[in-house]
């Protein structure tokens, strides 16, 4: 579906929109989640919790979003989270020199390549500023992307905001692997915001300078990558691999990408299935899944082995999860930089060791929008043209929309008591006598809430209510004593509509 249309309804719904919108110079890259855009995004980071983290048994934590400058020393971030950047001399609009070539070339332009190389690109390919179509351009130079802030009054303890969750998982591994008394392999998770300067945000929550983040960080022994305690339970699930040896998607089960040395053990792979699993739930068809294999010059610095997990859109594929080996990386470079030991002993062995670690970093921001874009529906009804959210009911805003039919002759009351109910069974409602009836139906379907029910005069007679299925717009009478086990089981996919 055309970006436009999902942006249009962003904003007329105020699912997502600029922040600081009314001052006409604030600047791009930062967005803001009204009440049911915030209530989206709030169940997605709440899904996977349920749905990964729980079942997983991973733990969680909250780190802190600024962190001091000797942890990205440590991190390589001062040194190495760089984007190329390039200046047109004409009209001076900076732009990200690699995905500058990329769009004009088509072709994949690694991250890694030097300055010197991409000036010679922009050469070869006679590469166009966007803005005023200029060909005359500044050397490419390497542009940090890291946030600075100062600590305290007098300003010498410069710090920085976090341009990922996973560096407080790092630092507090240690102490959470001591006092939690878990084996490895462990993983340790947090969701929050990370903070990056980009060059050119683009593509609303797209590239963002604040992101949302669902990280994973999976500690475990180097020597035991290939032990995975419920291998049984993906060894003969499928993954769609995109494979740089022969540059298209594959269905490989875990089995044999483990025995062809695919992938690096049973635990990547175990790991891998859980994510495309993860995502199945979600709703998303898995015949428009990928995991991209990363070539060494396109990982990132600290990566010995890279997944781009992505998704098929209105925008063409669109990276969701970075899965990336770290190795040790991490753990050595904070234990070296504070001169702390992080080296641990397992139960079952005397010989100390720096765990290793599989990330599995999910854009909270990202996953939203490719939520929206999968599930926006527009189809003619008769003359009138309608709009909705075909959302998986887990991760709508509310779960039933509760409507009088008018205001009057004691509707409104008595709707009012049925929602009550519902929400006292915990289930999300939303309660709504303004206007028509069809457009109240129409507001709901286009934030993707599943069913409405609607309290008519016969409700007053035989204690019935009417209840209405988004999709297919069917309609069927049902008792009010009857709905809160019904709606559990609709909740639970224990039954389906058509056999109400």
């Amino acid at each position: 579906m055309p970006r436009d249309e999902i942006v249009n309804l962003a904003l007329r719904r105020s699912l997502f929109y600029p922040a600081a919108e009314i001052y006409a110079n604030s600047p791009s890259g930062f967005w803001e989640f009204g009440p049911d855009g915030e209530r989206i995004r709030r169940k997605i980071i709440g899904f996977w919790r349920r749905e990964l983290v729980q079942k997983e048994r991973f733990l969680e934590i909250h780190g802190s979003q600024i962190l001091p400058e000797p942890v990205f020393r440590a991190s390589g971030h001062l040194d190495s989270f760089n984007d190329p950047v390039v200046q047109c001399r004409k009209c001076h609009s900076l732009h990200r020199a690699d995905e500058l070539i990329a769009s004009q070339a088509k072709k994949v332009v690694p991250e890694s390549l030097s300055t010197p190389e991409l000036d010679n690109l922009i050469k070869e390919h006679k590469v166009k500023c966007p803005k005023c179509s200029s060909t005359d351009f500044d050397k490419v130079k390497k542009f940090n992307m890291m946030m600075k802030v100062d600590i305290g009054a007098t300003g010498n303890q410069p710090a920085y905001l976090r341009p990922e969750t996973c560096q407080s998982i790092f630092l507090d591994f240690p102490r959470v692997y001591k006092t939690m008394r878990r084996n490895l392999p462990l993983g340790i998770v947090q969701a929050g915001a990370s903070f990056r300067n980009e060059i050119a945000p683009r593509n609303t929550l797209l590239r963002e300078r604040e992101l949302g983040q669902m990280e994973v960080e999976v500690f475990f022994n180097p020597k035991k990558i290939d032990e995975a305690e419920k291998w049984g339970e993906v060894k003969d699930y499928r993954l769609n691999l995109w494979l740089l040896k022969t540059k298209k998607v594959e269905g490989i089960s875990c089995g044999e990408a483990v025995k062809k040395k695919i992938v690096s053990g049973k635990l990547i792979a175990y790991y891998l299935a859980r994510v495309q699993q993860l995502y199945e739930k979600f709703g998303v068809p898995v015949k428009i899944m990928r995991f991209r294999e990363l070539e060494k010059d396109e990982r990132a610095f600290y990566a010995k082995e890279t997944w781009d997990f992505e998704v098929e859109t209105d925008l063409g594929w669109v990276e969701l999860i970075a899965c990336n080996y770290r190795t040790d990386y991490d753990m050595k470079g904070h234990g070296k930089e504070s001169k702390t030991d992080v080296m641990i002993k397992e139960e079952d062995s005397p010989e100390a060791f720096i765990p290793h670690v599989f990330e599995i970093s999910a854009g909270v921001d990202r996953t939203f929008y490719v939520l929206l874009d999968l599930s926006f529906r527009k189809e003619k009804r008769g003359p009138e043209e309608r709009i909705y959210l075909d959302l998986n009911p887990r991760i709508a805003p509310y779960f039933v929309a509760v409507f009088p039919l008018v205001k009057k002759d004691g509707l409104q009351e008595k709707a009012e008591q049925l929602f009550q109910l519902i929400e006292s069974f915990g289930f999300d409602a939303f309660f709504d006598e303004k206007g028509s009836i069809g457009k109240r139906y129409a507001r709901v379907d286009e934030i993707g809430v599943p069913f409405a029910l609607t309290v008519d005069y016969d409700t007053l007679k035989d204690s019935m209510v009417t209840i209405r299925e988004r999709n297919t717009l069917t309609q069927k009478r049902v008792k009010i004593d009857s709905l809160p086990e019904l709606l559990w089981k609709l909740s639970l996919g224990k039954t389906s509509f058509e056999k109400v």
